[in-house]
């Protein structure tokens, strides 16, 4: 087979998915294995020109714009191997988070946790840390225990245990370290999963907190500010007010010996079936994390700031946990956190609202979500980040030349 050549210019817009970013890269290439990613990556780095990888496009900051190279890995896809003896499941990176739904069920495994959405490619969920809720568990990133990684020079890198300051830099990268081609994820046994559903005061969950938190496995809810709130994420009100009130999901596991459920507020079934959600695609979102700690006072402030700042707003507050674990760069680095994520509709300028949202949390010590709007500065990723330093060293290593910066990270990580 013939190597693979850059061809430009590209004449292909790339957009994501929500259309809030949108570029023209220099070249455009979609490698079929590891071999071609290497030559694609040696190629441009001889050129002088960035690399950056595409993923699903479900990230809402330009971290996937380049002038460069754009790889599009979807055809690297799918899961190569189960061992259901060492709980490891390795993937290829442009396996979407649903296809380890049946391959890990059939040898009696699943994903320790996963977000409501699972459409992303594995590599992108894990460089940004994408999570699910729960304190008892990590966010994706967390579970990865080893990967394979083009370098900048075109040369593979096997990242594992035996080197736990690469590993845990390379967990979160946000593509700054190389190209993935492959990962290793800690699974877990196949479990079952009991979702219930309902609407709650705002003070019987702040009140409730701590045991809502400690007592289920996931637990997570939409403050809702007005009646149409529900609507822009699908949820039911059945009929009840839902103005000022807080769309409660708690999920427990359960044994084989309870039926599979499908009646109003409360699911039964396999757990990839109930974690995802669908959303439509009318919303931009930013999340911060505070110290789970601080999550209480941190959301009494959110809500009276959207109720003084946005009146009319009708966009739910989306209130979820992480566990803690040590990648460099995860929001959850040391500390288990509070999810807070707001949005906004596309082509309406609330940024003097989410620039409000930012100086507020930031007084929690709030981190970011590195796929979600934010307006984190170098000094704030230095106070906020203990490791940072040790990622931008393990960075400038392995891409002395910034192949797999651009403009949206370099400021930060140069």
């Amino acid at each position: 087979m013939a190597a693979p050549v850059l061809e430009g210019p590209s004449t292909s817009t790339w957009t994501n998915w929500v259309g809030n970013q949108s570029f023209t890269p220099t070249f455009g290439a979609a490698p079929l294995d590891e071999q071609e990613v290497a030559t694609l990556v040696r190629q441009a780095a001889e050129r002088g020109v960035g690399v950056r990888v595409a993923g699903a496009g479900h990230s809402f900051t330009p971290v996937v714009e380049t002038s460069g190279l754009l790889l599009d890995l979807a055809a690297m896809r799918g899961v190569l191997h189960t061992d259901p003896v060492n709980k490891r499941a390795t993937a290829l990176p442009g396996t979407r988070v649903r296809d380890f739904y049946e391959p890990l069920w059939d040898a009696g495994l699943a994903l320790r946790n996963q977000g409501d959405i699972d459409t992303q490619h594995i590599a992108g969920a894990v460089a940004t840390a994408t999570h699910g809720s729960g304190t008892r568990f990590t966010s994706l990133s967390g579970v990865v225990r080893g990967m394979r990684i083009v370098t900048a020079t075109g040369e593979v890198l096997d990242v594992g245990e035996d080197d736990p300051d690469l590993l845990r830099a390379a967990q979160v990268s946000v593509g700054m370290l190389g190209v993935v081609t492959q990962l290793e994820l800690d699974v877990t046994d196949a479990y079952r999963l009991r979702e219930q559903v309902g609407l709650r005061s705002w003070q019987d969950v702040m009140e409730r907190w701590n045991d809502l938190v400690a007592d289920h496995r996931h637990f997570g809810f939409f403050w809702l500010p007005s009646e149409e709130s529900g609507a822009l994420y699908n949820l039911q009100g059945h009929g009840q007010r839902m103005t000022d009130q807080c769309y409660v999901k708690v999920y427990d596991e359960v044994g084989p010996d309870v039926p599979d459920d499908d009646t109003e507020g409360r699911r039964v079934d396999r757990c990839y079936r109930i974690f995802p959600m669908v959303y439509d695609r009318n919303f931009h979102e930013l999340e911060y994390f505070v110290p789970l700690e601080h999550g209480p006072q941190a959301l009494e402030a959110m809500r009276e700031l959207m109720l003084s700042s946005l009146p009319d707003s009708v966009y739910p507050l989306e209130v979820r946990t992480v566990g803690a674990d040590d990648a460099f760069l995860s929001p959850q680095y040391g500390t288990a956190t509070t999810v807070i994520s707001v949005s906004g509709k596309p082509g309406t300028d609330y940024w003097s609202y989410l620039r409000s949202v930012d100086a507020l949390l930031s007084d929690f010590g709030a981190r970011v979500h590195w796929g979600k709007l934010h307006f984190l500065t170098p000094e704030r990723l230095h106070a906020l980040y203990p490791r940072a330093d040790d990622f931008i060293a393990l960075r400038r290593e392995l891409d002395p030349e910034g192949v797999f910066l651009n403009d949206h990270l370099r400021p930060l990580f140069a």
